[in-house]
């Protein structure tokens, strides 16, 4: 099962409220994405770290749902 857009959006947005967040669908089937993620709840992190942030905030989606996922982190 696929997963939209809007509900990787939602999910970031839910998890960074502060964060600029910009995702992108691309391959056009729901599978392949890439985010780029500006958010103060980064600083002090490491890039690990960061990602793993992301990967909580996605709630289980990632490897399920959401196939590949291109992430770019950094702090605002």
């Amino acid at each position: 099962m696929a997963i939209k857009q809007v509900e990787i959006e939602m999910l970031l947005k839910e998890g960074f409220p502060d964060a600029d967040i910009y995702v992108q669908d691309l391959a056009g089937d729901d599978n392949h994405f890439s985010a780029k993620i500006k958010s103060a709840q980064f600083k002090g992190k490491s890039r690990v770290q960061q990602h793993q942030m992301v990967y909580n905030a996605l709630k289980g989606k990632m490897g399920n749902e959401l196939h590949a996922l291109a992430l770019t982190t950094e702090e605002k």
